[in-house]
């Protein structure tokens, strides 16, 4: 049995999650929001994770941009509303951020595990919940650690298998 990878050395395409992609810029954070959307549907689940201001809120936005939901419409984050709905894409997206949250049968009556029947299903604070929400989740890890900004995408098993369909490499190196 070999050793697994170090972290942060993933190789692309059809490699093993995680994912460790750098994004030192906002472009870049653009970039990887294009290189997902054309293979996300209505079902998917991504739960984003990281610490305040590692830009959670602002890869959902660069995500509905490029799933065709126009500027006009402000993509914001649902701190405290819980739940926004976006259906001017080319998909339903349904974010949630559930930061707010106290016990997981809140998840519950927010219903966004049946919402997932009718919408791509955006999650900021839902590591915890994800198999409550439904498993198959791809993870986005945002992550600001030693001064350098990055995304980790990574999955349980049917959500890894996602992961790697979905992300097409050469796309990080192309101008947002």
């Amino acid at each position: 049995m070999s050793a697994a990878p170090e972290h942060g050395t993933q190789a692309f395409p059809g490699a093993l999650c995680p994912i460790e992609i750098p994004l030192p810029t906002r472009r870049a954070t653009i970039r990887l929001a294009r290189s997902l959307a054309p293979g996300l549907r209505v079902g998917d689940l991504l739960v984003l994770s990281g610490p305040l201001g590692s830009g959670k809120t602002f890869f959902v936005r660069a995500l509905c941009r490029a799933l065709g939901v126009p500027e006009s419409v402000p993509v914001t984050s649902p701190s405290f509303t819980l739940v926004r709905p976006y259906a001017e894409g080319r998909i339903p997206i349904v974010h949630a951020d559930l930061y707010r949250i106290g016990a997981s049968e809140e998840v519950d009556m927010l219903g966004l595990r049946a919402l997932r029947a009718e919408a791509l299903v955006l999650v900021e604070w839902g590591r915890p919940y994800a198999a409550q929400l439904g498993g198959e989740a791809i993870s986005v890890e945002l992550d600001t650690a030693e001064g350098r900004r990055r995304a980790r995408l990574d999955g349980d098993d049917a959500g890894r298998a996602r992961l790697v369909r979905l992300v097409r490499p050469s796309s990080f190196f192309l101008p947002a």
